[in-house]
C-alpha cells in the first residue's frame, strides 16, 4: 500500500493580512497531481485542515475542492482534526463522507476504532488521534487526573494497542498506521505553529507510538523524521518568514506484507517564494540585487538614516507582494555613551538633534516653537527654586 503523508493545510490562513486561498488551492492541486503520478492509494492528513474553528465559506470551498481532486486522482483520504480545527465541524457528516472515500476521524471516543483498508497483502488499520486537549478529554479517555499531553496521548495509544492486539488474533499480518496531532520530543518547531501547551506540558515522547508500523504526525510545519517510522510532513506552504529557507514536502510511504518498507520525500513546488531584503529605500528601488525576488512575498528591512515616509506604497512599485516592513535605526558608536554625546551641548541643540533623527531637520519656525517650549520649562523650574531661596534668606 502506498500512502502520502501531508498535514497542516491551514486552509483560510492569511499571511501578514494577505489572503492565501489561491496559493493553498495551488498547493492542494500539486498534492493531487503527485497522487496520480505516484499511484498513491491513501492520503493521510493528521490535523489542522483549516486555520480556524469556523472557516469562511471560501475556505470550505477550497478545502472541498482539494479533497475532490485527491479523491479523483485515485486515493482514499483519512484525516483528523488539529488544534486549529473544530472537531465537531470538521467531522460533521463523517459517516456520509466515508462512503465516498473521505474518512474524517475527529471523535476522541473513536481513537481505537480504525478505518480498515486493504491491499494485495491484506488489511491495514488506520487509527486517527485528533488533537487532545487534556482539560477536555481526560475524563472521556478514562484518566481524570491527567494534566499533560503525554498522559492523555498515552491513554489514547494504550487503547489503540489494546485494539490492535485483539485484531491481530484474527489477522496476524495486520499492519497499522496512526495519525496524531502533537508536539513530539526531539522535533523542531518553525515559529508559525500555535502553542498547544494550555492544560499542561505540551511535548510527548515518540515511544508513545511503539508497536505501530508508521506514525503520521501533524502540528509542526517543517518536514522532519524523528525515527524511520515517526515523521512530520510539515505544511504545504510556508506560513512565516522564519520558514523562508524551508522546502515544503510530503512523505510517500510504502507498506509491504510485513510492515514499513520504504519512505521517500517528495518536494512540493514553490507557489510563491518568501524573501527578506535589506537596504535604504533608494537601494531597494534601484539596485539589481533583488530583481530575482520581485514576485516573492517580501519582508523589507530599511536602513535609511531617517524613517522613510510612505515606504510601503513606494516599495510596492518594485515588490508588488511586499507584506512586511520595518525600519532599523542606524546605530552610532556603541562605545560612545549618551552622557558623552550630550556633554557641552545646549538643550536646544539636543532637541534639534532628536527631531532631526526622528523625522528630518526642523524648520526655523519649528525651532522657534522649541525655544519657546524650553523657555517655559525653564521658568517653571526656576520659579519654585527662586521662591525657596528667598524663604531661606
Amino acid at each position: 500500500m502506498r500512502i502520502l503523508h501531508t498535514s497542516d493545510w491551514h486552509i483560510g490562513r492569511t499571511f501578514h493580512g494577505v489572503d492565501l486561498l489561491a496559493d493553498q488551492a495551488a498547493a492542494l492541486a500539486a498534492v493531487a497531481r503527485l497522487v496520480a503520478e505516484q499511484g498513491v492509494d491513501v492520503v493521510v492528513v493528521p490535523g489542522d485542515v483549516y486555520d480556524r474553528a469556523v472557516p469562511s465559506a471560501d475556505a470550505v470551498t477550497v478545502c472541498n475542492r482539494g479533497f475532490e481532486d485527491i479523491r479523483a486522482a485515485g486515493a482514499v483520504i483519512v484525516a483528523t482534526s488539529g488544534n486549529h480545527d473544530s472537531a465537531a465541524r470538521l467531522g460533521a457528516g463523517a459517516a456520509f463522507a466515508a462512503a465516498g472515500g473521505l474518512h474524517l476521524m475527529t471523535r476522541v471516543s473513536e481513537v481505537a476504532s480504525p478505518v480498515i483498508l486493504t491491499d494485495e497483502h491484506g488489511p491495514v488499520a488506520f487509527y486517527g488521534i485528533p488533537y487532545l486537549e487534556p482539560e477536555t478529554t481526560r475524563v472521556e479517555l478514562g484518566v481524570p487526573t491527567a494534566r499533560t499531553h503525554a498522559d492523555i496521548l498515552d491513554a489514547a495509544t494504550g487503547r489503540i494497542r489494546t485494539d490492535l492486539g485483539q485484531r491481530t488474533v484474527d489477522a496476524p499480518a495486520l499492519r497499522s498506521v496512526v495519525l496524531a496531532h502533537a508536539f513530539v520530543v526531539g522535533a523542531e518547531p518553525t515559529g508559525s505553529e500555535r502553542s498547544i501547551s494550555v492544560g499542561g506540558v505540551e511535548t510527548v515522547s515518540a515511544s508513545a507510538f511503539d508497536g505501530v508500523d508508521y506514525v503520521a504526525l501533524g502540528h509542526l510545519h517543517s518536514p522532519q523524521a524523528l525515527t524511520d517510522r515517526v515523521r512530520y510532513s510539515g505544511s504545504p506552504l510556508p506560513y512565516s518568514f522564519g520558514e523562508r529557507t524551508h522546502r515544503k514536502a510530503v512523505w510517500i510511504v510504502d507498506l509491504d506484507a510485513t510492515g514499513l518498507h520504504h519512505v521517500e520525500r517528495h518536494d512540493l513546488p514553490v507557489v510563491r517564494g518568501l524573501s527578506q531584503v535589506t537596504g535604504t529605500v533608494a537601494e531597494l528601488l534601484e539596485g539589481d540585487a533583488y530583481a530575482s525576488v520581485a514576485d516573492d512575498y517580501v519582508s523589507a528591512v530599511l536602513t535609511d538614516p531617517v524613517r522613510p515616509v510612505d515606504a510601503m506604497r513606494i516599495l510596492r512599485d518594485r515588490f508588488p507582494h511586499l507584506v512586511h516592513l520595518e525600519w532599523i535605526r542606524p546605530e552610532g558608536d556603541p562605545e560612545l555613551k549618551y552622557r558623552d554625546r550630550v556633554r557641552g551641548r545646549t538643550d536646544l541643540e539636543i532637541v534639534t538633534s532628536f527631531v532631526t533623527d526622528m523625522r528630518g531637520e526642523p524648520t526655523s519656525g519649528e525651532l522657534r516653537w522649541v525655544e519657546k517650549a524650553l523657555g517655559a520649562a525653564a521658568r517653571e523650574v526656576d520659579g519654585p527654586a527662586r521662591a525657596a531661596e528667598e524663604s531661606v534668606a
